[in-house]
């Protein structure tokens, strides 16, 4: 069941009306943070090193999510480890043979904070990617390289650079090759998806009418493969701009369980599902995506099958990236609601450092 709120709302006067601290913008200029960051990344004058151990990414938020979106660009071309730590510590098999990013826009994640005095601990290799705080002060008194980033706007716009800054350095341990190539053409394709799905587009268009029907309900992003942590970037996204709850999971698992689920959606409230599909996604999920969308589509509020575009990893990933960070806008548009201020988390980090 679609909704009938009239996209003609998702125009540049509304977002302007909603948008008061400029969130389009930061993520129109997904496409330039992408050819930023790699000189970013040369600025910090990194030589080639090997870690036969591989890559973690530490970091929190919109921090985190860069090192996770690296590994499905890089995809079968990893040849070693590339996970992420979400947390105040490592994993247990962390050694020094082991590179790991710390990854704090702000400079002053406590996590990441913790997660870099352990990895200097273990005597692993460090690289930070930050705008400064602690971690750059530290990061310098330790002659430990800080590739910077630029300040000014919320971490989780920095989305471009923390991909790429993963990338770079994933390259630089000997984890993969360097995407510099196909980060260009990302980029590229990125200036046109904008123009095709920003305000100015029609009222049509795949961004603003993905909005409209996913407006007024809870929605569940389904990724697989290479679409697994685009899904959870959604997530993310809609929660912190649309300022609702929203939530992720994969396919083949989610056949396994949570589709049992949505026999009793209706009765709770309003459920919307994407599935985020790929070309390179194994047939049968597929043949899943048709018919789990057939057999939940009684009980959700609407299903939505959205496709990836390019021909590089580093473009279908971020091609999706960039839709749900203007879905989720316009979904906080379409609310009345400014998508920039997240005050219950910094409440939440105020409370904390009292104790």
């Amino acid at each position: 069941m679609a909704n009938s709120v009239d996209v003609d709302a998702l125009g540049p006067a509304a977002v302007e009306a909603v948008d008061a601290s400029g969130q389009l913008a930061d993520i129109l200029d997904l496409p330039e943070h992408l050819r930023d960051a790699l000189w970013r990344v040369d600025s910090a004058n990194l030589e080639p090193w090997d870690s036969p151990g591989g890559l973690v990414v530490a970091g929190m938020g919109g921090s985190a999510i860069g090192g996770e979106l690296a590994r499905a660009c890089l995809g079968d071309q990893a040849s070693r480890p590339i996970l992420s730590a979400r947390g105040y510590g490592l994993p247990p098999w962390t050694t020094p043979e082991v590179t790991v990013l710390c990854a704090s826009y702000s400079g002053n994640t406590e996590e990441t904070l913790a997660a870099y005095e352990a990895a200097g601990f273990l005597g692993a290799r460090r690289v930070v990617v930050t705008t400064g705080g602690k971690l750059a002060e530290s990061a310098r008194a330790d002659g430990v390289p800080v590739i910077p980033v630029p300040g000014g706007f919320q971490p989780r716009a920095a989305v471009g650079y923390m991909t790429v800054a993963a990338l770079e350095v994933a390259a630089l341990c000997g984890t993969g090759p360097r995407m510099a190539s196909q980060i260009d053409v990302a980029a590229a394709q990125l200036d046109q998806l904008c123009g095709q799905w920003g305000p100015d587009a029609p009222p049509d268009s795949q961004a603003k009418t993905l909005a409209q029907a996913i407006h007024g309900s809870v929605p569940v992003v389904a990724g697989s493969g290479l679409t697994t942590p685009v899904a959870y970037r959604w997530k993310t996204q809609v929660n912190e701009n649309a300022k609702i709850p929203a939530f992720s999971h994969e396919l083949p698992e989610l056949d396994h369980n949570e589709i049992v689920g949505w026999q009793g959606a209706a009765s709770l409230g309003r459920f919307s599902a994407i599935f985020l599909d790929d070309c390179d996604n194994h047939p049968r999920i597929g043949d899943r995506i048709e018919l789990t969308s057939r057999l939940i589509a009684g009980q959700a509020h609407t299903v939505q099958r959205v496709q990836t575009i390019g021909q590089g990893t580093v473009e279908r990933v971020m091609s999706l990236v960039l839709l749900g960070d203007l879905v989720s806008l316009y979904l906080a548009v379409l609310q009345g609601i400014d998508p920039t201020p997240v005050e219950v988390i910094e409440d939440l980090k105020s409370e904390l450092a009292q104790r």
